[in-house]
């Protein structure tokens, strides 16, 4: 869960490596996703990746430890989470958090890239290693929900409950939303909201 690096556009050919190049960055991304969309993020190498962006392997490592880094670069979720739960008007009610807070997310980051989304998660899905660290990822995103629910006054149980929750109705609601391709045309808000719906809770958002 991340600020997803889609290729938005074909990256064009250069006749030699760049020792700088602007945007070397998007660049990068956009080489990598269209080489793990042709070949599979396994065969993908880094050479690869900066023949096809025109760029020397030594840039990519300035801005990537690895490849695994392309695929979940920029992941600022967990944070901004954090902080939108603690930005939350404190007469809502915790479920009400949670909807808002997942309503600004799917707005800031996934709204308009349905099929970049989709195919993110192809990539993801389709590698066991990438999928533990999607996992690692989670886990993070729950911590930091946590956290901030403890800051708004509630017990631990209350906040890992919370966090929880919260986590859940967000990854169900990203995976019906990508795997849909009749879901491009509506917000993934519309989605959450149909998640939350359909939990067997008392209060309702």
């Amino acid at each position: 869960m991340s600020s997803y690096p889609f290729m938005a556009r074909r990256v064009i050919g250069y006749d030699r490596p760049m020792r700088w190049a602007p945007d070397a960055r998007g660049r990068l991304e956009r080489a990598a996703f269209e080489l793990f969309a042709e070949q599979g993020f396994a065969a993908t190498t880094v050479p690869q990746i900066t023949a096809r962006a025109g760029l020397t392997t030594r840039t990519f490592f300035r801005h990537f430890a690895d490849k695994r880094e392309v695929v979940f670069a920029g992941d600022e979720i967990p944070t901004n989470a954090a902080r939108l739960i603690a930005d939350a008007p404190t007469d809502l009610e915790p479920m009400q958090v949670i909807r808002s807070v997942l309503h600004q997310i799917a707005a800031a980051r996934f709204d308009g890239n349905h099929e970049q989304t989709a195919a993110w998660r192809r990539i993801v899905e389709g590698n066991d290693e990438l999928r533990d660290r999607d996992a690692r990822k989670r886990s993070d995103l729950v911590r930091a929900a946590r956290g901030a629910f403890v800051e708004r006054g509630e017990t631990p149980l209350q906040a890992t409950v919370l966090a929880e929750v919260g986590v859940l109705v967000f990854q169900v609601a990203l995976e019906t939303w990508a795997e849909d391709d009749a879901a491009a045309a509506r917000p993934m808000s519309a989605v959450i909201d149909e998640v939350l719906a359909a939990l067997p809770l008392a209060g309702r958002p």
